[in-house]
């Protein structure tokens, strides 16, 4: 039961959402999901991001510039 309600609780984002979040294209997020780098769940034909993936991603892709 606690699965399920974990479960519950996460936010699902859709492709245009995230794509909004991170100032890019939708195909760019595509890509992300295709290729492994962005988790999704697929829901019929479209996908769904979880909200902390996306931020996961963005604070771990950071790169320091001299």
């Amino acid at each position: 039961m606690s699965n399920e309600r974990q479960l519950a609780e996460v936010r699902f984002l859709t492709v245009a959402e995230v794509a909004s979040i991170m100032r890019v294209s939708k195909m760019t997020v595509y890509r992300l999901v295709h290729g492994g780098e962005l988790p999704a769940v697929r829901v019929g034909r479209s996908f769904r991001v979880p909200e902390d993936a996306v931020h996961k991603y963005l604070q771990t892709s950071y790169i320091d510039t001299a």
